[in-house]
């Protein structure tokens, strides 16, 4: 202990040198701190900003992602929409090239209308019988 109070005298003994020097040091010192203080700040602001313009960058991408995927999905659905149309196109063209041909409207005017040439006789069968005959031959 004795030790010990020996220092403090010690401290308490010594005298200020150069009062001008150790004030500018210490004003020094303070401006380091503070230069660190708003150092660190500045980062912070920094990282803060870092992190709202990736989190926003992150939502938009996600965004435009399912935006994307709702536009696949439409143009999807419209390319079968084309093809059914482009089909029922084809259909309607073969249909179109068939009533040009006198030979098959003639067949149609006989099976839709009944109308017949000199000297035809038409027999009219009721379809309803057919599809039972050809119900019972299938069953036996």
């Amino acid at each position: 202990m004795s030790m010990n109070n020996h220092g403090n005298e010690e401290k308490r003994n010594i005298a200020s040198i150069n009062k001008d020097y150790v004030r500018s040091v210490e004003r020094h010192e303070k401006r380091q701190k503070a230069h660190k203080v708003r150092l660190f700040r500045r980062l912070a602001a920094f990282a803060v900003l870092v992190v709202v313009v990736m989190g926003w960058l992150t939502y938009t991408m996600v965004n435009q992602s399912r935006v994307l995927a709702a536009k696949e999905d439409r143009k999807e659905q419209a390319l079968q929409a084309l093809e059914e149309v482009k089909d029922q196109q084809d259909l309607l063209n073969s249909q179109i090239l068939k009533l040009n041909d006198d030979e098959y409207i003639a067949k149609l005017a006989r099976k839709e209308y009944f109308l017949s040439d000199e000297g035809e006789i038409i027999f009219a069968i009721p379809e309803k019988e057919e599809n039972e005959d050809k119900n019972n031959d299938s069953k036996e």
